[in-house]
C-alpha cells in the first residue's frame, strides 16, 4: 500500500474515518449551541460566560475546534491534490494552510482557556 506524506490519516480509509468523526463532533457541537440557544429563555453575557467558563464546555469547544481542523485538512489537501498539479505551488499551498490552522488552533486555544 502506497501512503503519501501529506495526508492526515494512514491511508484513505483512515481519512475517511476522521472525516466521519470530525463530522459527528461537529454536529454534536452545532446541535448543543442550538438547542442551548433556543431554550435559553433570556440570554446574557453573565449566562453565556457561565457556559463556557465551564470545564466540560471548555473541552468541548476545543475538541471541535480540532475537528474543524481535521476536517478542513483533509478537504483541503483532497482539493489541492486533485486540482494544483504543480508540485512547488501545492507545497506552499499546504505549507500556508497548515500554519494558518496551527495559528486558528492557538488562537482558539489562548481564547477558550482565558474565559
Amino acid at each position: 500500500m502506497v501512503t503519501n506524506a501529506a495526508s492526515f490519516g494512514r491511508s484513505g480509509v483512515h481519512d475517511f474515518i476522521l472525516l466521519r468523526a470530525s463530522a459527528v463532533i461537529l454536529a454534536c457541537y452545532t446541535i448543543f449551541l442550538v438547542s442551548f440557544i433556543a431554550l435559553s429563555s433570556h440570554l446574557t453575557f453573565d449566562i453565556w460566560h457561565g457556559l463556557f467558563s465551564a470545564l466540560p464546555m471548555k473541552v468541548f469547544t476545543l475538541l471541535a475546534l480540532i475537528a474543524v481542523l481535521i476536517h478542513a485538512w483533509i478537504g483541503v489537501w483532497q482539493v489541492l491534490t486533485d486540482y494544483v498539479k504543480n508540485v512547488a505551488l501545492r507545497g506552499v499551498l499546504q505549507f500556508a494552510f497548515v500554519v494558518a490552522a496551527f495559528s486558528y488552533l492557538a488562537a482558539g486555544t489562548v481564547i477558550v482557556w482565558g474565559v
